[in-house]
């Protein structure tokens, strides 16, 4: 079974097509990684799987779901979730208090108004876990705002994966960090997405070819190859559309 599967995916606004036709199936566990020129629709793209957008046709399922129309809870609540190019975290709540607030739905708390926070001994565990697993233990009580950007993103990674969704969204999860944090980020996101479903847009190219199973090339809103690392380094088209032929060798 395919973790998620597009077919003959269009999305127009107004006369203008953006996405024009896609077919990708990712299975389970794979990392894929999506590039593509500027204004290529890949954001676009990302908004349709996780809701943002109605595609205009076609169809986007997620397991056994058929999840095209959706509004993005209900997506979320499948079994998929996403970050953002803009960090996307309760800045004035601690490291801890922002994963406690990312896992409580998933533990069946919901809307419950009758319980106080600091009973909830699972939920208060589970937060330690993922604080530990993006290595923010010792900014346990940081308030979110306080972080570096490298931690706030890091923050932003552990939200994403703590509702326990199987297929995790990542939209250019390194933009903006040095060389460094790039490289120790690479390392965090493939611990932290073990085993799950992995699709994530990146402009670097180290980051791609480094963290990436599959790369899906998307130009004018088509996907012209979608193979593994080496395949599509070495794909004259992704070479003339995309990569450039110095880049290939």
């Amino acid at each position: 079974m395919n973790a998620l599967e597009l077919k003959n995916l269009h999305k127009s606004f107004g006369k203008t097509q953006i996405i024009r036709g896609i077919d990708l199936a990712v299975t389970k566990g794979e990392r894929v990684a999506i590039i593509g020129p500027n204004g290529a629709g890949k954001s676009t793209l990302f908004n349709l799987i996780s809701g943002r957008f109605a595609p205009t046709s076609g169809e986007i399922w997620l397991g056994t779901h058929r999840i095209d129309g959706k509004q993005p809870f209900e997506i979320n609540r499948l079994g998929l979730s996403r970050s953002f190019q803009i960090t996307n975290i309760f800045p004035k709540l601690s490291v801890f208090e922002n994963l406690r607030c990312a896992v409580l739905w998933s533990l069946g708390y919901k809307y419950t108004f009758f319980k106080f926070l600091a009973d909830l001994d699972d939920a208060n565990d589970l937060a330690e876990q993922y604080m530990e697993r993006i290595r923010l233990d010792k900014k346990r009580d940081v308030l979110a705002m306080n972080l570096t950007y490298a931690e706030q993103r890091a923050l932003e990674i552990g939200i994403t994966i703590a509702g326990g969704a199987e297929v995790i969204l990542l939209d250019e999860p390194t933009a903006g960090m040095s060389k460094s944090e790039t490289l120790r980020f690479i390392q965090l996101i493939r611990q932290v997405t073990e085993g799950k479903t992995l699709l994530t847009v990146e402009h670097d190219m180290g980051v791609v070819f480094g963290l990436a199973d599959k790369i899906a090339v998307v130009v004018y809103g088509e996907v012209i190859a979608f193979d593994t690392p080496e395949a599509v380094r070495s794909n004259p088209k992704v070479q003339e559309a995309y990569l450039g032929s110095a880049q290939a060798h």
